[in-house]
């Protein structure tokens, strides 16, 4: 008889489920060394000047040697 604090576990072909702990633990230390890269990366990440919009107009510049037509 089982009681409310039990699980009951079932496995395939009468084997016997695992249990998966260190799996789990290896999954979380992977997780904990990716993140502590991206917190690396981000702290020398170089921090960029905005282009600012005032007075500068979008150029369009055409490639020399380039086998395009413009059709109207």
């Amino acid at each position: 008889m089982m009681t409310t604090n039990q699980q009951l576990e079932l496995g395939f072909n009468g084997t016997q489920t695992r249990v998966y702990g260190r799996r789990r633990e290896s999954r979380m230390a992977r997780g904990q060394w990716w993140f502590a890269r991206m917190r690396e990366a981000v702290e020398k990440a170089i921090d960029w000047e905005t282009a600012s919009a005032v007075g500068t107009r979008p150029e369009q510049v055409w490639l020399q040697g380039t086998n395009r037509e413009v059709k109207a």
